[in-house]
């Protein structure tokens, strides 16, 4: 009998044993001119009717907490324009067609994200996000929701506290539906992205759970990147360095990872607790092996899955773009 491991050696990573390169983000890199009103055109978030946030509505500018908060609420639609830091304890509660926009790259939130919970057709571009702590929820928060795209965002906290004093950068849970995660920065965390909050919400969950990560960027994250239970992902196009646990498929989750690069990882892809499934392909390890160490419960490859196709077009870029992009392109990069 063939084994999980045989199956996904040749199709899984392609395993180059060489030293692991560095990669300077580079914060000068020439912005990338944006619209307010783009909408969803990559992913999960641009089907089903797809994403358009607050176009068509009233665009305003915040710099202030109360402001954002304000704006954020009901459920017109509104394009909320952010100009600058904004630090505060708190969790910014959103409603159904908005789009929140940072400006350029002074636009910052610290000490509060974004909660998503029951709304629908929500975007997020061009923000820095940091140090939400757990009282507070996740830097990006969406329960119980459908159609969000979040894009070029900077996520991050510090890994100098325990690993429950910040909780998620970008957890996905409740049945929420429809999300893409694109050309953004995940970095010095420790529980980077959860979707599906329990082994026990399969009858919440199953059929829901669709999700894209697409052209990401993630660095110094202790797990979570991501953990699935229950949905269908679709990961590629990123680069992954200094990254403990890597992409864990779990409680039935079926995942599609293609043309990514996993920096020193021991486990770029693994299934802990009830089997995951993948499908892998034209993806790339630089120094480590494909399972196991870095995690407390026993880890093993997924199961083969069947998710080989998506119902979206899609650029896939070669590992050697991979690497040498991202760096630069991912995170609060663009100018409005």
């Amino acid at each position: 009998m063939t084994s999980t491991r045989s199956l996904f050696a040749s199709a899984l990573l392609v395993v180059q044993a060489i030293a692991t390169p560095t990669w300077l983000r580079n914060d000068d890199a020439t912005a990338v001119a944006a619209s307010v009103n783009d909408v969803a055109t990559l992913g999960y978030a641009s089907v089903a009717g797809g994403t358009t946030g607050g176009k068509g509505g009233q665009v305003v500018q915040v710099s202030t907490y109360e402001q954002l908060a304000a704006a954020a609420s009901g459920n017109e639609p509104k394009i909320i324009v952010i100009t600058g830091p904004i630090m505060a304890e708190a969790k910014t509660r959103v409603g159904s067609n908005k789009s929140f926009i940072g400006k350029n790259s002074r636009a910052e939130l610290i000490g509060n994200g974004f909660s998503i919970v029951k709304s629908k057709n929500v975007i997020i571009r061009n923000l820095k996000i940091s140090k939400v702590t757990a009282k507070n929820g996740d830097a990006v928060t969406v329960q119980a929701s459908t159609h969000v795209w979040a894009d070029h965002l900077d996520l991050s906290s510090d890994r100098e506290h325990g690993k429950d004093f910040y909780d998620g950068l970008f957890d996905v849970t409740h049945g929420s539906d429809y999300v893409t995660l694109s050309n953004s920065h995940l970095h010095d965390h420790y529980k980077a992205s959860l979707v599906g909050h329990s082994e026990k919400a399969a009858e919440e969950d199953t059929g829901h759970l669709h999700i894209t990560y697409a052209n990401n960027y993630w660095t110094n994250i202790g797990s979570r990147t991501p953990s699935l239970r229950f949905g269908t992902a679709h990961i590629f196009n990123s680069l992954f360095s200094n990254v403990t646990d890597g992409i864990n498929a779990r409680d039935g989750a079926q995942v599609l990872v293609q043309g990514n690069v996993f920096v020193g990882m021991a486990k770029p892809l693994y299934s802990v607790d009830k089997k995951g499934f993948a499908v892998a392909s034209n993806n790339r390890v630089l120094g480590q092996g494909a399972v196991g160490g870095g995690e407390s419960k026993a880890a093993s490859l997924p199961s083969p899955g069947k998710l080989s196709s998506v119902p979206y077009k899609f650029d896939l870029m070669s590992v050697d773009q991979v690497q040498m992009s991202n760096p630069t392109r991912a995170g609060n990069t663009l100018t409005f």
